[in-house]
């Protein structure tokens, strides 16, 4: 693609905008709209391409810049990688394929999501770059849908997409804390995890990422590029000594190895059903889009990282698997460990390096870029709770919408925090009615992914969607391809293969892991999506419908 000279910025002291009056002031550029004069930050080229000076952008959007761009790529990629932790996470949630289907299903079903992930966060790296914002989905929503739908479809993606990166900042909290009780079972046989054990701890990690997200931007960005390198080097911290000491299985064990005790009739259905936690390791690559609106060059940095990620955090998830499995010397003394440890792998880290100490320095690892990662994903829920009380959807949205003097969502960040307190005192009634609510993120984070990528395939096949060159894009202008774009035809190929995913995905993602299921293995997702639908549709009814109206414009 060549270099673009689009709306809202100056190129050779000429004007190029339908919407503001812009001139030359000290090196950059003074934007002049009603009321108002702001200097923003020149226009820049980063990684050789043109782009609008982002304030700009943000205002020709219909959206005031009020926070701080203090994120450059390898800021955002460090958040997306640690937010998703997927080499991680993958040790957690590829048990139930392993346990059900057996280790050729944690290989092949890893694959296939990888593939799947790979498609739609390319097509979410095209919106993104049409609308860098902290609205995300529910923005581009509003911008591709027929506008007589836009305030019941963006409001419906909005809520989903909220309460999703709540779930999985409660997750990340209680993974956290069971991994850190898990370890002292490890060390200590003696020790019995308690719930109130569990509670505890879980708030501490709220209280500990709260805490960092309430300093200033330019320290959370300096805080993930650090750990983006701990996520790689403890990567191989712990992967090399489980390797290089464990005794290892041949590869027709890892591949060819498919087991159905779930009760399925078939191989296939108990193939399919493991599919979608394994695949959850690398859902939520829209954390960096709700971080867009502070980060530098967002229209090219944010989809480039969105990409970048699932490549790196893939590849390492990938390893991981292989490793586990290739190292899995007593299956069914992990399983049994299940009961005591919370997770398997701790017991495959402590029979394949044979020693406790060393298992406990690996399992140490992982704990720590987990505790690591819930910094990333309180700064995503927060700025998606805060995007959509600025657009008056939230309950509450004149206290959550509030920036404070460091130029951050401080009540949303707060708001985040004590909703993990009070939505963790559910440990005291069961384990199950917490991993309801967890449960909830892939549905609803497959079901705001498939709206707005099936919008994005009506709107280029219909020739919505202006080149672009052709400047003046918005909410009011329609939509217009950012700078970052796949190249047709393989860019409609690649949106159609990804509504398709996105529908295979959810479906799948609310089938239990075993045939008739009991309380405790029923997979509570479906009644907890449905709970969220229906309550955001009987509130829309009675309340929403009167006020909020879509994005607003507010520049």
């Amino acid at each position: 693609m060549h270099e673009w000279e689009p709306p809202g910025a100056i190129f050779n002291d000429q004007l190029i905008d339908c919407g503001a009056m812009a001139s030359n002031h000290g090196g950059g550029i003074e934007l002049k709209t009603t009321g108002e004069t702001t200097v923003v930050r020149s226009v820049h080229k980063p990684h050789g391409i043109r782009v609008a000076n982002d304030d700009v952008t943000l205002r020709r959007l219909g959206k005031r810049p009020l926070l701080t761009r203090s994120f450059g790529f390898m800021s955002i990629l460090g958040l997306s990688c640690s937010a998703l932790s997927s080499w991680e996470a993958i040790l957690n949630t590829s048990v139930p394929a392993l346990l059900e289907g057996g280790p050729g299903a944690v290989v092949w079903s890893f694959i296939i999501g990888w593939i799947g992930t790979i498609s739609v966060t390319a097509t979410l790296g095209e919106m993104s770059s049409m609308a860098p914002t902290a609205g995300g989905q529910y923005h581009w929503i509003a911008m591709l849908c027929p506008q007589r739908y836009v305030s019941f479809l963006s409001y419906c993606a909005a809520w989903l997409t909220a309460l999703n990166w709540q779930a999985l900042s409660i997750a990340s909290a209680y993974g956290s804390a069971t991994v850190m009780q898990g370890m002292i079972v490890l060390a200590r046989p003696s020790y019995v995890p308690m719930s109130w054990h569990t509670i505890l701890i879980m708030w501490g990690w709220a209280l500990f990422a709260t805490s960092i997200n309430l300093t200033t931007g330019r320290l959370i960005a300096r805080f993930e590029a650090v750990t983006l390198v701990l996520h790689l080097v403890g990567f191989f911290g712990v992967l090399i000594p489980l390797v290089y000491l464990s005794p290892h299985n041949n590869a027709a064990f890892v591949f060819n190895t498919f087991y159905n005790n779930g009760g399925w009739p078939n191989m296939g259905l108990a193939f399919l059903v493991g599919l979608p936690p394994v695949t959850a390791s690398l859902v939520g690559a829209d954390c960096a889009v709700h971080m867009a609106e502070e980060i530098q060059a967002a229209a090219i940095v944010v989809p480039r990282s969105m990409m970048y990620t699932i490549y790196i955090n893939g590849s390492l998830a990938f390893a991981t698997i292989l490793a586990l499995l290739f190292c899995i010397t007593d299956l069914d003394a992990a399983v049994a460990a299940q009961k005591t440890m919370f997770y398997p792998w701790l017991q495959i880290f402590q029979s394949g390096v044979n020693s406790t100490t060393g298992a406990c320095l690996m399992a140490g690892i992982v704990f720590t870029l987990q505790v690591l990662s819930t910094v990333g994903t309180y700064a995503c829920a927060s700025r998606s709770m805060w995007s959509f009380a600025r657009d008056r959807g939230m309950p509450g949205s004149k206290y959550l919408v509030r920036i404070t003097g460091n130029n951050l969502p401080t009540n949303t960040i707060i708001t985040s925090m004590f909703i993990t307190v009070l939505l963790s005192l559910l440990v005291l009634a069961s384990d199950v009615a917490l991993a309801a609510i967890t449960s909830l993120f892939v549905a609803a984070t497959s079901t705001t992914y498939l709206m707005s990528c099936t919008l994005l395939l009506w709107r280029r096949c219909t020739g919505g969607i202006r080149p672009y060159e052709s400047g003046s894009g918005g909410i009011d202008g329609g939509p217009e391809w950012g700078p970052w774009k796949v190249r047709e035809p393989l860019g409609t190929i690649n949106n159609g293969f990804a509504c398709v995913w996105n529908l295979f995905l959810l479906f799948w993602s609310f089938w239990p892991q075993q045939n008739h299921p009991t309380l405790d293995t029923v997979n509570w997702s479906v009644v907890v999506f449905g709970t969220v639908v229906l309550g955001s549709l009987i509130w829309y009814a009675v309340r929403a419908r009167h006020y909020f109206k879509g994005p607003i414009k507010e520049a």
